[in-house]
């Protein structure tokens, strides 16, 4: 049990209390909040920005080109904050600190040739993280994973994936691979400021 604080639409706010040292907030519709015991400023969880994009089919990657790697297609958008048609790009509506995670596979590769992958997260078009890989390709495709924390100012910060490819044996191209499990881009607000 726990004290409830219910918002009605007859008669406002009414009260039921309970010794339990746990309060409830409610809609008239019954919909419940449990507010977190803490001392200070106390995080509800709501609608928080959290959002899961993939590629819908296979990305044309140029040779010893950086390109931006457009997630066309989503699993989950919980705040409408990313962009899957145009500028492929989160943009979220609540300041805060983010886990960002970018989850690339690429194929279309030649045994025995070198390349050149450097995965990229880019802050307002700026990079903030990422990495080069240089080897020599063994089989047809390879993944790379990538991960930034930082903050978002919750109005007009936004984060896009990028990634550099370099055949350096041949000049061919790549193929960032699509489907729901292949390569990913996705993040959530994991508290706010």
């Amino acid at each position: 049990m726990a004290s409830v604080i219910t918002a009605t639409t007859t008669s406002g706010l009414t009260q039921s209390a309970d010794n339990s040292g746990v309060l409830q907030l409610a809609s008239g519709t019954g919909n419940l909040v449990t507010v977190p015991s803490v001392t200070g400023t106390a995080m509800v969880s709501g609608n928080m920005p959290a959002f899961s994009a993939y590629r819908n089919g296979t990305q044309t990657l140029s040779d010893g080109v950086t390109q931006k790697l457009n997630f066309n297609a989503e699993n989950f958008d919980t705040a409408n904050c990313y962009d899957s048609t145009t500028n492929y790009r989160f943009t979220p509506n609540v300041a805060g600190y983010y886990q960002i995670n970018l989850v690339i596979q690429i194929g279309i590769l030649t045994s025995g040739r070198n390349y050149i992958v450097s995965p990229m997260i880019y802050k307002n078009g700026s990079r903030v993280i990422g990495y080069e890989y240089d080897f020599n390709q063994w089989n047809d495709t390879i993944g790379f994973t990538l991960s930034w924390f930082g903050s978002m100012n919750g109005t007009t910060d936004y984060l896009e994936a990028y990634a550099y490819f370099d055949d350096a044996s041949a000049g061919g191209t790549g193929g960032l691979a699509g489907a729901t499990t292949n390569s990913m881009f996705n993040g959530f607000l994991v508290r706010a400021l």
